[in-house]
């Protein structure tokens, strides 16, 4: 499984606006400016966060973004399940069925399976909140917190 720099802003940007919007709604130049992400590729992601439910999006001068979710409640796997292709490790795994001819006796089907899994559960427990506690703008090793996030 390998995360696409869409699944990578993705993630950015949910973390940008757990840190700068409690009720209010964030403009997309000022999340594309912070996260140094093009608008019109950023306003295709944020779409898909809305479709997704875990964002709102609101037209208007006072319009913009915001979360659906509490940071201590949202997981990166949520939004990757949300944004990215695929979260799986093998094709046969996409779907939620497996219809691969081969499913019966295939003896390498439980190692991708159980691969799944560890991926999924370790995915679903890392939580945005943790990204704020643990920012090196938290820790106080960036000076004024520009581009802080700018690993993932």
């Amino acid at each position: 499984m390998r995360i696409s720099t869409k699944g990578r802003y993705a993630l950015r940007v949910m973390i940008d606006l757990a840190q700068h919007s409690k009720d209010e709604y964030v403009k997309l130049q000022e999340l594309a400016e912070r996260q140094q992400i093009s608008e019109k590729y950023l306003e295709g992601i944020l779409g898909s966060l809305v479709r997704g439910k875990l964002l709102t999006g609101a037209r208007g001068k006072a319009g913009g973004y915001r979360l659906n979710c509490e940071p201590a409640q949202c997981s990166v796997w949520q939004i990757l399940s949300v944004v990215e292709t695929s979260v799986s490790p093998v094709a046969c795994l996409d779907e939620k069925e497996n219809t691969c001819d081969r499913a019966d006796i295939c003896i390498t089907l439980p190692v991708w399976k159980e691969l799944h899994s560890m991926i999924r559960d370790y995915l679903d427990g890392v939580k945005l909140d943790q990204f704020l506690r643990n920012s090196p703008k938290a820790r106080g090793k960036i000076p004024g917190g520009k581009n802080w996030n700018c690993g993932l």
